[in-house]
């Protein structure tokens, strides 16, 4: 029997959070007012983790921190949430990575991050029992990604699923490592990524890109749902946008409730009308995690916002706190 539902592999680190910075910070020393700053959980990985175990999934973490009050931040928000941390190791010397999100006028961000220990980040061989596997970050941890098929293919080899979002590539180069695609049952990008990944200028051009791998391409499209391509039949859920206060880790929210309505239902179209009613709730305040919905409020909100009318029939098998 499965120990976990999902096992998440990957980044975690504060993210600090500036609302209304310029688009070009004033130097020599200037100090200039912004209208906000917060400090959240941050990292693809963490924000997935988190947001599943909101959802009612028994979640763990496999990543890197340092000893330092930053990976003590990190340790905390997880715990907190009910993921375990016992596979989160603390690196001697390097710190904790941190990213700093500076959010224009216009919605727009930039997204300055220190990697500090993750460039050293090498997850263990072999994972914890579990239904699902699921990685992100990919381009961030060269050590990771250098692994990644193998660590799949032994979560394939003992009957588990997996998934991986690659987020964004600083190097811009795009590629992955030979096999990674071979073994893995998901892959999560936003629109960019896809287009990136895939070196083609639009959304149906990337899935017929995917159109002869083994794994399903689900591309997440912010205001406009998600697509994704599953033996050769395209499935698209549309939800009612929001108006979002920040969408700081909304992809990876909507990771969280993709996999949570994949392993509750084993449907493709609730699993992504879940994914896009926990990525757009989870924008409702700032920083990644503070709005991420429990299950009863997924639910709720994909019933009545999205094109897929089954989603109030779903049931969890456990109960809410």
């Amino acid at each position: 029997m499965a120990t976990f539902d999902l096992v998440v592999v990957g980044d975690a680190n504060p993210d600090v959070l500036i609302a209304g910075a310029p688009a070009v910070p004033a130097y020599g020393q200037a100090e200039t007012l912004v209208e906000a700053g917060s400090l959240a959980l941050g990292g693809s990985a963490a924000i997935v983790a988190h947001g599943a175990a909101r959802l009612g999934l028994s979640t763990a973490l496999v990543s890197l921190v340092g000893r330092d009050a930053a990976g003590d931040f990190v340790l905390d928000a997880l715990s907190s949430a009910g993921v375990d941390i016992s596979l989160v190791a603390r690196h001697e010397r390097e710190p904790t990575a941190l990213t700093v999100c500076l959010g224009g006028a216009d919605g727009d961000r930039a997204i300055l991050t220190s990697l500090g220990c993750l460039a050293s980040f090498e997850p263990p061989k072999q994972l914890p029992s579990s239904r699902h596997v699921h990685a992100a970050a990919y381009f961030l941890q060269p050590r990771l990604a250098a692994g990644l098929a193998e660590l799949f293919g032994d979560a394939r080899s003992r009957g588990r699923t997996t998934s991986l979002d690659t987020n964004d590539d600083p190097a811009g180069s795009w590629k992955l490592a030979p096999g990674v695609l071979d073994v893995c049952d998901y892959l999560l990008p936003n629109e960019a990524e896809a287009l990136a990944l895939t070196g083609t200028s639009d959304v149906r051009a990337a899935m017929a890109a995917f159109a002869d791998a083994t794994v399903t391409p689900v591309v997440k499209r912010g205001r406009h749902g998600a697509t994704a391509l599953n033996s050769g039949k395209t499935h698209t859920v549309r939800s009612t946008p929001v108006d979002p206060v920040d969408t700081v880790g909304a992809g990876d929210s909507f990771d969280a409730g993709f996999l949570a309505g994949l392993l509750s239902t084993g449907d493709l179209d609730l699993a992504l009308a879940l994914g896009c009613a926990c990525g757009a709730l989870s924008t409702q305040a700032a920083g990644g995690t503070a709005a991420q919905p429990s299950w009863n409020q997924a639910v709720t909100y994909a019933s009545a916002t999205t094109s897929t009318a089954p989603v109030a029939t779903i049931a969890h098998n456990e109960e809410e706190s």
